[in-house]
């Protein structure tokens, strides 16, 4: 936890144990061996955050969630009711919806679940192929990502691996490259992207206006999601803030 004075950042959503192949690159039907790691996104999230010296909380002024909860109910009743308290009391709400088809009845209801909240949220970010998944469009054309945008949108960030993150606000747009590394396991990567984000935005709301300072947020939140993916696992593979900051340096040295 980081000093209680800071704005404090609830994540909402499941917590669980990542079986991760003890050899990367096979699949898990190739694999004939695992490590256990804890995980769960929202929870990956709160513990990215308090690894960079966020104040998180796991179940505020900034509320975040996923869509795993959306699937069945009591969860899905209990997370649109916390949604609603968050708002009340003035939050800003952050949705990464993390498509998970298995767990859903099927494509169009994992769709629609994940769209049925989707005008709530101040800050979304998706993957590029989330982008696909919920358009059936393009991901790289402007206009299909632009269709998921909606007017109570602070920003809508959208992220693509080591090619870094593209950016849109109502007032500006761009794209912040990555970084290359000897990928090990993707798990949480996105997490630690959003965890820092969101630890930036709670330090500092105005980066949300401002674009050269939520370009510089983006750079380290791209840092922490590559350096996540060199180990296994997703909460034992996030940074610190030191050690993001080591990888920007040496990166910038090559």
């Amino acid at each position: 936890m980081g000093n209680s004075t800071e704005t404090l950042i609830i994540a909402f959503g499941e917590m669980l144990i990542d079986f991760v192949p003890d050899t990367a690159g096979v699949s898990l039907a190739e694999s004939t061996a695992f490590i256990k790691a804890p995980g769960g996104a929202p929870a990956n999230v709160a513990c990215s955050i308090a690894k960079l010296g966020g104040n998180s909380a796991f179940i505020g002024k900034i509320f975040h969630y996923g869509s795993i909860s959306l699937i069945s109910e009591p969860c899905r009743s209990a997370h649109l009711a916390a949604m609603k308290s968050a708002k009340q009391a003035g939050a800003l709400l952050s949705y990464d919806p993390n498509v998970r088809l298995p767990l859903w009845s099927s494509h169009e209801a994992c769709r629609s679940g994940i769209k049925s909240i989707w005008f709530d949220a101040d800050f979304i970010k998706v993957s590029d192929d989330e982008v696909q998944f919920l358009t059936q469009g393009d991901p790289e054309k402007e206009e299909v990502v632009m269709s998921l945008w909606h007017d109570k949108l602070k920003m809508l960030v959208i992220t693509d691996g080591e090619k870094g993150c593209r950016y849109f606000s109502k007032n500006f747009k761009g794209r912040v490259t990555g970084f290359s590394v000897k990928v090990v396991d993707t798990t949480g990567a996105g997490d630690s992207f959003v965890g820092a984000i969101l630890t930036a935005v709670a330090k500092d709301p105005s980066i949300l206006d401002n674009e050269p300072k939520f370009r510089e947020a983006l750079t380290f939140a791209n840092a922490c999601g590559a350096i996540c993916t060199t180990k296994k696992g997703a909460i034992p593979a996030l940074p610190t803030v030191s050690q993001a900051q080591e990888f920007i340096s040496s990166s910038k040295a090559k």
